[in-house]
């Protein structure tokens, strides 16, 4: 019976290929064969004849055989994979090209967002990028990248560099150390309230920091105690404690270092405001927040700078606010829902610690915070394409990405589409050009 079975042979000519049936009943067939070669290097073979479905599973087996060619059976998820669209920010991978359309409107990818340095993948947040590397992280995401990073990566902005030696001299001075005290600040004590610094000039920003002690029937109440506003160079511009609107409970002198007498003949909260607003729009009195151009005005740099002004019973508009614990690349992991403490971003960023024990200064957390913002602000993110960079990276990605253009956009490569994406906050880096 396997005498009358037939032999099959696969030979490549000129024009394709060509099956070669070999039968004892019929002597030798050769039936032409179409086939191609996919970006896997997969052959695929389709029959000239829909019906000859003996010979298409004759020409399968013989190709399975074969050494230097790896052809995949209609299951073999690699048929899947060569297939895929991979998202150019953070590498998922989708079936359909509609669905990374979709990815693209929902997830915010730019240039603005942390990169790894080895492999380029973009991630949310720096501790996403932390885990990325390895650093600080058990299992690393990719260990190429990690071992890499170990090798020639700055543990506090988290850049590789091509040599040990180009890391060394950029170590040096990423690495700060603590600010000391000026004299303003160490005779406070004596004075309640000090002015310092020079105004005028145009823009730039000053950071905010608040102490607060306890107020209501348990202490639990924070009432703001002492404020201090510092400039771009650490220069304190207003230091001064503050005398409460309510009787305080709990003076917390363990770290706020306060006492009753501190605050009998301190500057009341009003007082306070005033002064601090007057800073912020830099003497000009007539301009307005409600105008589209910031003027003379300052940013408002600080962490948790929502909780501060409360407390001062101020308000500032979102687009004059810096605060380090919102904004989305100095917060926790990728969820962008939990803050970091100031205590840690400049242990991790900046590479000192503060509020290590005894009293904390408000003046350690302004220069904290301004040292973060400068940081941030000066990053040179890199421009897709050869893209300038433009003021209107506060376009929503829906209007990047809207519906009626779905056909459009799933043509498109995953690079073109990063290029047109925007991201879902304001990058700091920004405010270099609209100062």
């Amino acid at each position: 019976m396997n005498m009358l079975l037939p032999t099959f042979a696969l030979i490549r000519s000129q024009h394709g290929f060509v099956l070669q049936v070999r039968s004892p009943l019929s002597g030798i067939e050769c039936h032409p064969f179409c086939s191609y070669l996919n970006s896997r290097r997969f052959l695929t073979i389709q029959p000239t004849k829909q019906n000859d479905r003996l010979l298409f599973a004759a020409s399968l087996h013989l190709l399975r055989s074969l050494t230097h060619w790896s052809l995949p059976t209609m299951d073999n998820s690699s048929d899947a994979h060569c297939s895929r669209h991979r998202c150019a920010a953070c590498y998922r991978q989708f079936n359909r090209m509609e669905h990374l359309v979709e990815h693209m409107r929902s997830s915010h990818h730019s240039r603005h967002e942390p990169r790894c340095g080895v492999c380029g993948k973009h991630c949310r947040s720096l501790d996403a990028l932390r885990d990325h590397l390895g650093f600080g992280a058990s299992l690393p995401s990719k260990p190429a990248c990690a071992t890499a990073f170990a090798a020639r990566g700055c543990p506090l902005c988290l850049a590789v560099f091509p040599t040990s030696a180009a890391l060394r001299a950029h170590y040096a001075a990423c690495k700060l150390t603590g600010a000391p005290h000026p004299s303003s600040v160490q005779s406070l004590t004596r004075s309640m309230s000090r002015v310092g610094g020079v105004r005028g000039g145009r823009g730039g920003a000053v950071a905010l920091g608040c102490k607060m002690v306890g107020g209501g029937s348990d202490g639990t109440l924070d009432v703001c105690a002492r404020v201090c506003v510092v400039d771009e160079h650490e220069a304190v511009l207003y230091e001064s404690f503050v005398k409460p609107l309510i009787a305080v409970t709990h003076y917390r002198y363990e770290t706020t270092g306060i006492r009753p007498e501190h605050l009998r003949d301190a500057p009341t909260v009003k007082q306070t405001m005033a002064r601090v607003q007057d800073i912020l729009l830099n003497g000009d009195r007539s301009y307005s927040y409600s105008s589209s151009s910031r003027g003379a005005a300052r940013l408002l740099v600080g962490h948790g700078l929502e909780h501060d002004l409360d407390a001062l019973g101020m308000d500032c508009p979102a687009h004059f606010k810096r605060d380090t614990a919102t904004y989305p690349p100095l917060m926790k992991t990728s969820a962008r829902i939990m803050s970091n403490s100031l205590r840690y971003l400049t242990r991790s960023c900046l590479g000192y610690d503060i509020q290590t024990g005894g009293h904390h200064h408000p003046y350690d957390d302004c220069v904290a915070a301004m040292r973060l913002y400068k940081r941030m602000r000066a990053m040179r993110h890199l421009h897709l394409h050869g893209r300038p960079k433009d003021g209107h990276d506060d376009e929503s990605t829906a209007k990047a990405f809207p519906a009626w253009r779905q056909r459009e956009l799933e043509r498109m490569s995953p690079e073109e589409l990063l290029g047109m994406s925007k991201p879902d906050y304001q990058c700091w880096c920004l405010d270099d050009d609209r100062q």
